[in-house]
């Protein structure tokens, strides 16, 4: 295995991603997949909504965390820490709006699509998608987030932080009861990203 980063093999090198999936509650039991450009790995998380999964693989990574009537994706573009929340989700509704597609199409053909990969494996793309759900957030619902790098920051389900952030998401009707992004917070999202394609 190439857990040297090296290719000479042939396998990809070892990647650690962990995080935190939660939606204001923790995510307890989640199964957790990684599909990568190369490679997937899968999980559970713990009853905090922790995770951890060390796998071969090539970045980028899409993250899928299911849940009985909750499915939340977000992304990697390196080993570390990668939260799945429903501001994750809508920052991947707004890359895969961008990349002119859906988060399905997006999340399915990134094995194969050389600039999805380009896009979700730059940081500063990704990072740029972070803030346009941050900012439309506090434009749309007066919403400021107290951690506005919700996809990196590591949070304990409970405490202050992103997770208190997600609270007051939901107060304001972003996330709805099922823990997924609002109808109207997605459409928000969509169309913002639509607006500046990659």
């Amino acid at each position: 295995m190439g857990v040297d980063g090296c290719f000479d093999d042939g396998e990809p090198p070892t990647v650690t991603l962990s995080g935190t999936a939660a939606t204001g509650r923790a995510i307890a039991g989640a199964t957790i997949r990684a599909d990568c450009a190369q490679g997937w790995g899968t999980t559970v998380s713990d009853s905090s909504g922790n995770y951890s999964l060390t796998f071969a693989a090539t970045l980028p990574c899409v993250i899928t965390a299911v849940s009985a009537n909750t499915t939340l994706h977000s992304l990697a573009f390196a080993g570390g820490t990668f939260n799945t929340t429903p501001e994750t989700e809508l920052m991947m509704v707004y890359l895969a709006s961008q990349l002119g597609t859906d988060v399905t199409h997006l999340v399915g053909n990134l094995p194969s699509n050389g600039h999805f990969q380009q896009v979700l494996g730059n940081a500063t793309d990704v990072l740029a998608a972070e803030t346009a759900v941050a900012t439309n957030v506090q434009q749309r619902y007066q919403v400021t987030l107290t951690v506005p790098a919700f996809l990196t920051t590591p949070f304990v389900v409970g405490q202050p932080g992103v997770d208190s952030d997600l609270r007051a998401l939901a107060n304001a009707g972003v996330i709805d009861t099922s823990g997924m992004p609002s109808q109207a917070a997605v459409s928000l999202l969509s169309q913002a990203g639509a607006a500046k394609p990659l």
